[in-house]
């Protein structure tokens, strides 16, 4: 009985997540995995193009074919990739330039609680206006919606 139990378990999570990745494109994820191959095409038969070994890095979803999502990395590199190594959990990193600061509220005149530098990746949550609030390891804060890669201008996110 415990193990129906679990296949069932299995079954709706797998069915959840299939869901969660068939929203209409472009749309923003993130890597999943330790390690995720970009390939040049929509198959394991394709060359891979890039190892990514960097979970959360902030990607957008370009396309979708079968298992496959057509992905733009922060660097503008388009490739295909297995539905299975994404995550919907929404990811920003800090863009090129100079450090960036994180601020206690969405408020450029609140204090600064620290500053990240470029390609500093963080989870995002609760954006609106211009700003997001941002999780970096055990720090959080708001950070301007200008200075992050990983949503769209003006998107809310709750």
């Amino acid at each position: 009985m415990i193990g129906r139990g679990l296949a069932a378990a299995a079954a709706l999570a797998l069915a959840a997540s299939a869901s969660a990745q068939d929203k209409p494109v472009p749309y923003w994820a993130s890597i999943a995995s330790g390690e995720a191959m970009m390939r040049t095409g929509p198959a394991k038969t394709y060359p891979g193009v890039w190892l990514y070994k960097r979970r959360d890095l902030p990607v957008r979803v370009l396309k979708r074919h079968e298992s496959w999502r057509l992905i733009e990395d922060p660097d503008g590199a388009p490739g295909w990739m297995l539905v299975a190594l994404l995550s919907e959990r929404r990811t920003a990193m800090i863009k090129p330039g100079d450090a960036r600061s994180i601020h206690a509220s969405p408020d450029e005149g609140s204090r600064v609680v620290y500053r990240a530098e470029p390609g500093v990746v963080g989870r995002i949550d609760d954006c609106s206006g211009n700003w997001c609030h941002i999780q970096i390891g055990k720090r959080e804060g708001h950070v301007r919606m200008a200075d992050i890669w990983g949503v769209d201008d003006g998107e809310v996110i709750d």
